[in-house]
């Protein structure tokens, strides 16, 4: 099981580290951030790196909620051993 987290992680690691950078945006902020920078105002990176958090967001939350549901899933298929007796409640 450790082997597979292993070669899990290196494969994950390997995969995005030989991704160049990517910066998307639609056209308006894109010039908008252009115009900014060429005119000496730093607000257009700042828009660059907002935009990009934004599109991370929604994959961040999926990605916790899928998290959370198959550590209970997980958790429920646990076979527990109960030895049969009579309890007294009185």
């Amino acid at each position: 099981m450790k082997i597979k987290h292993f070669f899990a992680i290196v494969f994950i690691s390997v995969l995005f580290s030989g991704q160049p950078e990517a910066k998307a945006q639609c056209a308006m902020c894109t010039l908008t951030a252009d115009n900014s920078v060429q005119n000496g105002n730093m607000d257009g990176r700042g828009l660059n790196k907002a935009i990009l958090y934004l599109l991370a967001a929604p994959y961040v939350a999926v990605g916790i909620i899928g998290t959370v549901w198959y550590r209970k899933y997980r958790r429920r298929n646990i076979a527990l051993e109960i030895k049969d007796e009579r309890i007294n409640l009185n």
